[in-house]
This record gives C-alpha cells, sequence and structure tokens, in this order.
C-alpha cells in the first residue's frame, strides 16, 4: 500500500526517518509551518524558516524518494506576541505561493486569546483570498471549545468547510466537526492525543469519509511511521484496504489536492531522484557515503 502523512514536521527529524518512511511505503508528506519549541524572536528567523520549508526540506525528502508538500501560517502560540506577528503576516503571501504549498497553517487557538482570534481570521481571509485550503490546529486545553469556536469563526468568514482540515481530534470532537461537514484528521501520538487502537475504534464507528490520519511526528516523542503502523492494525482488525487507503491516502489527497498543488502524478510513477545532486551546495550525504539514485538504484563513486 501507498500512503501519505499529511501532518508531519520533518525539520525536526532525521535522514533516517526519511528511509524508513519510504521503505513502509509513505510516497508524500505535507510539513505543516508550527511553533518551534521556543518563542522565535525576530521576523528574520521565520522566513529562514519558511525558506526551508519551500526549499531544503522539500529537496531534502526528495532524495529519499518522498513528495514534500507544506503549509505556511503564523502558529497560534506565537500569535500573541503581536509585534513581531504583525511581521510575520506580511511575509506569509510572499512564501504561500511558492510551488510545494497546499494550504495555510496550521492556524486556530491554542490558549484562545484575543490576539490567537485576530491573527486567525487575518489568516482565514488570506486563505480566502489566495484561494488555499486551511489546515487547523486545535487546542491542547479546552479542546472540544476551540474546535467549536474554530468552526464558527470559519463560518463568520464564509469558508466552505470542505476546504479546512481540523487536526488534532479526538473523541469529544470528531462527530461535531464531520457533523458540519469539515475534514477530521487525527494525530497518532505514542500515549497521548490520539493512540492507534483509538483510531481504529473511531474509524470502526464513523466510517472512512472525510477522515484523515497522519503523525504530526514533531521534536517531541512522535512516531513518523504512525500512519503505516495504523493501517497495518486495521488491517489486523479485519478493515478492507479501501477504508485503509481512504483514511491513510485518498482523503489527504482529495482534501489538499483542492490547492490545484499536490496531484498523484507527483509520485505515482516514483519520486526521481540522485543523491551526487547539491542543493546551495549541500548534500544529504557525508564524506565517503555511496550516492543513490532512483533508477538504476546505486551510483558508484
Amino acid at each position: 500500500m501507498k500512503y501519505i502523512d499529511p501532518h508531519i514536521h520533518m525539520t525536526s527529524r532525521t535522514t533516517d526517518d526519511y528511509e524508513a518512511m519510504h521503505k513502509a511505503g509513505i510516497v508524500a508528506i505535507i510539513e505543516p509551518a508550527f511553533w518551534l519549541g521556543q518563542p522565535r524572536t525576530e521576523v528574520g528567523s521565520f522566513k529562514d524558516y519558511f525558506s526551508s520549508l519551500v526549499g531544503w526540506e522539500q529537496f531534502r525528502a526528495s532524495q529519499f524518494g518522498i513528495k514534500h508538500y507544506s503549509t505556511i501560517g503564523l502558529n497560534s502560540k506565537e500569535a500573541n506576541n503581536e509585534p513581531l506577528a504583525e511581521q510575520v503576516m506580511d511575509l506569509l503571501p510572499l512564501f504561500a505561493l511558492k510551488e510545494n504549498v497546499v494550504a495555510i497553517g496550521e492556524i486556530g487557538y491554542d490558549d484562545q486569546t484575543a490576539a490567537e482570534d485576530k491573527y486567525f481570521r487575518l489568516q482565514i481571509e488570506l486563505a480566502k483570498e489566495l484561494e488555499l485550503p486551511i489546515m487547523i490546529h486545535t487546542p491542547h486545553r479546552g479542546k472540544k471549545k476551540g474546535t467549536t469556536r474554530s468552526m464558527d469563526v470559519l463560518e463568520e468568514h464564509q469558508i466552505d468547510p470542505s476546504k479546512v482540515v481540523i487536526d488534532h481530534n479526538n473523541e469529544e470532537t470528531v462527530k461535531e466537526v464531520l457533523d458540519r461537514g469539515y475534514w477530521a484528521a487525527f494525530t497518532i501520538y505514542p500515549r497521548t492525543k490520539m493512540g492507534s487502537e483509538r483510531m481504529v475504534d473511531l474509524v470502526e464507528q464513523y466510517g472512512p469519509e472525510r477522515i484523515i490520519i497522519d503523525s504530526a511526528a514533531d521534536w517531541g516523542v512522535s512516531d513518523p511511521l504512525a500512519v503505516p503502523k495504523t493501517a497495518n492494525l486495521m488491517l489486523k482488525k479485519g478493515m478492507s484496504e479501501t477504508v485503509i487507503q481512504t483514511t491513510c491516502y485518498q482523503n489527504a489527497l482529495a482534501a489538499y489536492g483542492q490547492s490545484g498543488v499536490m496531484k498523484e502524478t507527483d509520485w505515482l510513477d516514483g519520486v526521481e531522484y540522485d543523491q551526487s545532486v547539491l542543493y546551495g551546495g549541500n548534500s544529504v550525504l557525508r564524506g565517503g557515503q555511496t550516492p543513490k539514485k532512483s533508477s538504476p538504484d546505486i551510483v558508484e563513486n
């Protein structure tokens, strides 16, 4: 089977992860702009980070046979630094139309402050202007309230729910998200958020329509193979390959394919790569390592 991981933060992962993901059947990924673990203090740090998402990280993924897309946005935690947030808002249009950007995100609420609400709404309007889908981050605290509020705000801005992926759902939020017509994404984290067993139960309860499974793997305890592992568990539990492909591949393609950027043809015949190629003078290899390429598999030095 082929899989898409439509929410994974590869900037904080290693090349070993890329190799393992490719071997497990992951053919395409989406890397959302997100919180780095500590506050950024200068707008230049955002500029460099966004540049890496649309540049170096896209190249690095390709060197392991994986198609890389990204989403661009101001994370809700960082919206609370308003002087910096204003400068970041000026940057976003410069990156949102880059070649691998499939949505504005991840945006939404963290502590559900007035500042978060302000920049959430501004980014919703940017997505409308650019005709891009939206990826929503639902808060870790007060999740149900924040999820409902996020959808209320989206509807105030007259956003078609079919253009929005609401992520980090759980048993508390999924019914309302699906009932209101949104894509419901689930983060599979070890021992927290949504485990694979719980995910299987939810797919059995609600069916595969508009349900998306992702890993959101980042710099914390997380698993970049969460999507194929969950798919394997679904298979063991007797679910059909159609249901698995719908939740672990097709729905993500349908949701983010609305951008016009993400196309199955980008990876259907394999992602071409040549590890002898450099990006800005840099390689994914180190001295003495033998570069590989997609055809033939091995290139001699």
